[in-house]
């Protein structure tokens, strides 16, 4: 009876002392400084398979294969976003009650591809910190008019509505049937998918093709008033559904051809595709705006930088510019280096006001590491993780710390987290070294637990709800 007393009695003492030692970290009074903030975006185009999947015809295994490799690709690079297209040509990259699955999943529009690839996205997507912004095309019928169409296609069941110009179908922006099925398929998914944002490209009226007009007897100012209040509304329902949801709009980098001054452009979108982008920014419209600025800061005619000043002088929501990563050697703009996207994320977070931020164009090229981008960017401007910029301007709640113990773990730390806020979404982890604080992670708020490289001598980890705001942290050190 004694002996096995005192055997228990020692496996209690050893059981006290590895939980004294497992709670190295304890409470402290550190104040940390406030996590980093950056959009850090990259547009996965689905259309004539751009990005993903490689090609129509994969097995679900095979594209879920890819979609892995972007979000991984993107996790190393500590990005915090993937706009994906899920609506190219009013067909759907989703399970969708209203459209037919697109072709460039399997090669036959209508074609279930098996699984719901964008469920799929969000859920891998949210495992790795990562938001995802669903991209629709509200407008485009088909982008070939040869292109099959299954019998469930707007062109089959509405043909009232399109109209061909050139080789596009379009679905014409002045009739109401147009605009609710685009409302639909957007509210579809908002309503039925934990996506975090919304996003439109710039195809509102199609762009010229070669003299010919749009043939709706339209002019250009009725065409912005049916562009303007298509967005207006569009804003208003997805805030209405889910309010935390981010609205973004892509649109051609040039307002005007001559503005700002000395400024050259071969369209004018404002008078040929009733794009008024200035007007969405300045009344509000949009919670982020992101001029599509594919040129070189050189020459000034479509300066990167002059145009970048502009547009952030345009209203008070931030606007964070495209970039066309997948430039870098390519014959669009021959003998473009890294270092010009490089110097254009630099650009973007030092010009003008409100937040910092970038979207690439497109993933493609940072998986392919086009003339070492991703290895420039892993070393210098993304070394550190970044949260999504807050939307003061919707909410300014402070959410309630998580509940955090943290212990050393071999060469690392091992967290346990909780979370008694719904609204946590993130958490924001920084850890100190001697003297230095250092973003380290942003993990879903689904995690229960984590494990981070190297033992910082303090960590500090906050809540991150759904708008961006922040808790107080919880502060431990060693």
């Amino acid at each position: 009876m004694v002996s096995r007393f005192l055997a228990l009695l020692s496996l209690s003492l050893t059981s006290l002392a590895l939980v004294a030692s497992a709670q190295d970290y304890r409470p402290s009074g550190e104040r940390p400084p406030t996590p980093a903030r950056e959009f850090r975006g990259a547009w996965a185009a689905v259309v004539y398979n751009i990005d993903w999947p490689s090609k129509p015809g994969l097995s679900a295994g095979q594209q879920q294969a890819e979609m892995r490799a972007i979000l991984d690709r993107m996790s190393s690079l500590n990005m915090n976003a993937l706009i994906l297209q899920v609506r190219p040509h009013s067909d759907a990259v989703y399970n969708s009650r209203y459209e037919p699955w697109s072709p460039w999943l399997t090669g036959t529009m209508g074609q279930s591809p098996g699984y719901d690839p964008l469920s799929y996205a969000v859920q891998q997507a949210h495992a790795r910190g990562i938001e995802v912004h669903a991209w629709f095309n509200p407008f485009r019928a088909l982008s070939n008019a040869n292109q099959p169409a299954s019998a469930n296609h707007v062109t089959q069941v509405s043909p009232h509505i399109t109209k061909r110009y050139g080789s596009l179908v379009w679905c014409d922006p002045a009739a109401q049937e147009t605009r609710g099925r685009a409302f639909a398929a957007i509210l579809d998914v908002v309503q039925r998918y934990d996506v975090d944002g919304v996003h439109l490209d710039d195809y509102f009226y199609p762009y010229p093709d070669k003299g010919l007009v749009f043939p709706d007897g339209r002019d250009p100012a009725t065409r912005r008033k049916i562009v303007d209040d298509f967005v207006e509304k569009l804003y208003s329902d997805v805030k209405r559904a889910k309010p935390w949801v981010r609205v973004g709009i892509s649109p051609f980098g040039i307002w005007r051809p001559g503005v700002p001054a000395g400024i050259e452009a071969g369209i004018d979108c404002y008078e040929q595709t009733g794009c008024d982008a200035r007007k969405w920014l300045s009344q509000g419209w949009v919670d982020y705006l992101a001029p599509q600025l594919y040129w070189r800061d050189q020459p000034a005619k479509q300066s990167f930088s002059t145009l970048l000043n502009w547009w952030r002088q345009q209203g008070s929501r931030p606007v964070w510019p495209g970039i066309a990563t997948s430039r870098i050697g390519g014959s669009e703009d021959p003998g473009r280096p890294a270092s010009e996207i490089t110097k254009q994320v630099e650009y973007s977070r030092k010009i003008g006001r409100n937040w910092a931020g970038q979207i690439h164009w497109s993933v493609k090229a940072l998986l392919q590491n086009r003339g070492g981008i991703s290895n420039l960017l892993a070393k210098g401007a993304y070394a550190q993780p970044a949260l999504v910029p807050p939307m003061t301007w919707l909410s300014q709640r402070t959410p309630n710390r998580p509940l955090v113990s943290a212990s050393s773990s071999g060469s690392g730390v091992h967290l346990s987290l909780q979370t008694e806020d719904p609204s946590t979404s993130r958490y924001a982890i920084q850890g100190r070294f001697g003297k230095q604080w250092v973003m380290m992670k942003v993990i879903s708020s689904g995690a229960r637990t984590a494990d981070l490289n190297g033992t910082p001598d303090a960590l500090s980890i906050s809540s991150v709800d759904r708008f961006g705001n922040l808790s107080t942290p919880v502060v431990l050190a060693r």
